[in-house]
C-alpha cells in the first residue's frame, strides 16, 4: 500500500512544482476592497486560499481519492477510526481544561473501550453503544475560556484557522508537541514514523472528500462558503452547541444569543411527542 503512495505521489511532484510558481503569480494580484468584518485580511487570505487549493488540488485530493478508490472501505474505516482515537484522547483532556468535566469523563470512556474493545479505535464500538464523539481542540478550549478568535486567517498548507486559532497552533509547534499525533513522533523507527503520518494526512483528507464534493456542488464562491461555515463551527463548539463532528445537538445547553432555546435535532422525528390536538376553545 505504502509503494502505491509513494508512486501516485512521485508522479505528482513535478506538476505541484510547476504548479505553485504559477500560483504564486496569481495570488498575489488578488485584492478585496471592502472586506467583511470577520475577515479584515480577506486579499491575503484568497491569495493563500488560492494557493492551498492548488497545492491539495495537484497533490492531496487526487492521492486521497486514489486511497479511496483503491483500498476497501472496511480498511479505511478501521484506520480513520484508529485516528480518531488518537484525537478522542487530546480531546478528552481540552474538555477538562474547559471546565467540561462530563464531556471529558465520556470521551476519556470512548478512549478506553475503543482501545480495547474496539482495537485500538478500528472498530469504534463507543459509538454503536450511543457514546458519541465530541470535537475539541485548544483553540475551543482558549474560547471558553474568553479568548476572542479574533480576524479569520488562512495558514499555509494547514487552511482556516483564526488569530486565536493559530496562535493555538504555534504554541504546541514552538515547545515541539503536535498533538493528537505526539505518540507517533515518538517513535524511533523513521520509515514507519514517516509512513504513518503520511496515512494520517491522506485519511484526513480522504475524509473530507464527500464535504469537498458537497462545496462543489452548491457553493457559488468556495473561499466565502468555507470560511462562513468554519467561524459558525468554531463560535458553536466554543459555545459547547454541538457534541461532534456531524453538528449533532446535545440536550440541556444553554440559550443563544437571542435569548431562545437551541433546538435539539438530535431528537428523531419518530420519537418526538406528538403536537396536542385543537380543541375548539383553542381554535
Amino acid at each position: 500500500m505504502n509503494k502505491i503512495f509513494e508512486k501516485i505521489a512521485g508522479r505528482r511532484i513535478g506538476k505541484v512544482a510547476s504548479v505553485l510558481a504559477l500560483s504564486a503569480v496569481i495570488s498575489g494580484c488578488a485584492h478585496v476592497a471592502n472586506p467583511t468584518p470577520d475577515d479584515p485580511w480577506e486579499s491575503y487570505n484568497r491569495s493563500m486560499f488560492a494557493f492551498n487549493d492548488t497545492v491539495d488540488r495537484a497533490l492531496l485530493k487526487p492521492i486521497a481519492t486514489g486511497y479511496e478508490t483503491v483500498v476497501p472501505k472496511p480498511a479505511r474505516t478501521c484506520v480513520n477510526g484508529i485516528f480518531n482515537n488518537l484525537q478522542d484522547v487530546w480531546s478528552s483532556i481540552n474538555s477538562f481544561l474547559q471546565g467540561r468535566a462530563h464531556d471529558g469523563i465520556n470521551m476519556f470512556g470512548r478512549v478506553l473501550f475503543n482501545s480495547t474493545m474496539g482495537l485500538g479505535g478500528c472498530i469504534d464500538v463507543a459509538s454503536m453503544n450511543g457514546s458519541r464523539r465530541i470535537v475539541n481542540d485548544f483553540g475551543v478550549t482558549l474560547g471558553v475560556w474568553g479568548f476572542q478568535s479574533g480576524p479569520y486567517l488562512v495558514l499555509p498548507f494547514l487552511g482556516s484557522s483564526s488569530v486565536r486559532d493559530g496562535i493555538s497552533t504555534a504554541a504546541w509547534f514552538a515547545i515541539d508537541i503536535s498533538p493528537p499525533y505526539s505518540p507517533i513522533f515518538e517513535i524511533d523507527n523513521i520509515p514507519l514514523r514517516n509512513s504513518i503520518l503520511a496515512l494520517a494526512v491522506i485519511d484526513l483528507r480522504a475524509s473530507l472528500l464527500p464535504a469537498d464534493r458537497l462545496v462543489d456542488e452548491i457553493a457559488l464562491d468556495r473561499y466565502s462558503f468555507i470560511r462562513d461555515a468554519y467561524i459558525q463551527r468554531r463560535k458553536a463548539l466554543v459555545e459547547g452547541r454541538y457534541a461532534d463532528a456531524d453538528h449533532t445537538t446535545r440536550r440541556g445547553l444553554p440559550k443563544d444569543e437571542q435569548g431562545l432555546a437551541v433546538p435539539d435535532y438530535s431528537i428523531d422525528d419518530d420519537d418526538a411527542p406528538a403536537p396536542a390536538a385543537k380543541t375548539p376553545a383553542s381554535q
